[in-house]
């Protein structure tokens, strides 16, 4: 396993640190390992146990930096099961590896919270054979966080995955998710939506890798950013030569809020097969003046207004979710959170 101190700092050259140089990420100097604590995980619908820690894939820099400072891997059994697990990063730099394994159909809402400075997150997970499994994660850390996540997905033959992120919390995010489609039949649904507000950073880095032929995968980032936020979002679709017969998208859809946020949406497709499907989009585009004339001449205030608009916006991202939990779940926590940014 490569070590962190032998690791080479990449250039803002490369794609994946193009927006989010690795130095506004690490926790202090980055030629520094610093102490880090662990994160508390738990849940009352799951077993959830603890297990010495499996290494990541030592393919970058974060990765390598996340094989050093976790020291246990918290592993969930959730097959035929559904539920809740909540992740608590209080300490000022903490970090914590989930772990999940499903057979069967299961269903899974990960709360993500906590006002510690710096969380690096891992979540990995082997969605096996004949399986149905849906994952959200709901990021609500604290405004000051900045927040390192990693994401490995291995899905297996027949299987179908849905992966949802609904990112409300941190100061600067940095996330980089990458799913392998490795078995044939195996289908991936993503789904993120970023509500941009004041100065937050958030990066999505996705990478989907079809390796077998008859897959399907269906990416979706919206992303609505208000003040001077600034939302990234970079998807890599790798189809391999052996993999025909596969159909795969990617759309980025961006709503400028303010004439100082910014928004950036970078598809990228590899495409080795030739009988595919394979298409992608992005758009960017203020918020509509009509609309707003129209709440506006109901009664509704500027705020109240736009707050319903990016409700509206941010909500459409999960429609195709089959999870009635994750959906419901993800709707109730951005519902929560508008409303208390309105009153702020």
């Amino acid at each position: 396993m490569t070590s962190y101190l032998d690791a080479t700092v990449p250039s803002r050259a490369e794609h994946l640190w193009r927006y989010t140089p690795w130095s506004r990420v690490h926790p202090g100097s980055i030629d520094t390992v610093p102490k880090v604590d662990a994160a508390s995980i738990t849940s009352d619908e799951f077993n959830v146990s603890e297990k010495p820690f499996q290494p990541l894939p030592t393919t970058d820099i974060a990765r390598i930096f996340l094989n050093e400072v976790l020291q246990n891997t918290t592993t969930v059994e959730s097959s035929g099961k559904s539920g809740h697990i909540h992740i608590q990063a209080n300490s000022e730099i903490s970090a914590a590896h989930l772990h999940l394994s499903c057979e069967g159909s299961t269903h899974i809402v990960i709360h993500v919270k906590g006002d510690a400075q710096w969380f690096g997150l891992a979540l990995t997970g082997d969605v096996n054979s004949n399986a149905q499994m849906s994952v959200g994660v709901i990021n609500e850390l604290s405004s000051e966080t900045v927040l390192l996540r990693v994401d490995d997905w291995a899905i297996h033959r027949d299987a179908l995955f849905e992966h949802a992120t609904l990112s409300l919390g941190g100061q600067r995010n940095k996330s980089d998710i990458r799913s392998t489609l490795g078995g044939s039949n195996s289908s991936l649904k993503q789904y993120i939506a970023v509500h941009g507000h004041g100065s937050r950073h958030d990066d999505h880095h996705i990478e989907i890798h079809h390796q077998q032929p008859h897959t399907n995968s269906h990416l979706l980032l919206n992303a609505a950013c208000d003040d001077r936020s600034h939302s990234i979002g970079t998807g890599a679709l790798t189809i391999d030569d052996v993999a025909q017969h596969t159909d795969a998208g990617q759309v980025f859809r961006n709503l400028l809020l303010s004439p100082t946020s910014r928004a950036e949406a970078i598809p990228e497709l590899e495409v080795m097969a030739n009988e595919v499907s394979a298409a992608h989009g992005a758009a960017s585009a203020p918020i509509n003046p009509e609309q707003m004339h129209y709440l506006m001449s109901r009664g509704l205030s500027k705020e109240e207004a736009t707050s319903m608009m990016v409700e509206g916006f941010l909500i459409d991202s999960f429609t195709g979710l089959d999870s009635t939990l994750v959906r419901e779940t993800i709707h109730h926590r951005l519902t929560s959170h508008l409303e208390q940014r309105l009153m702020e």
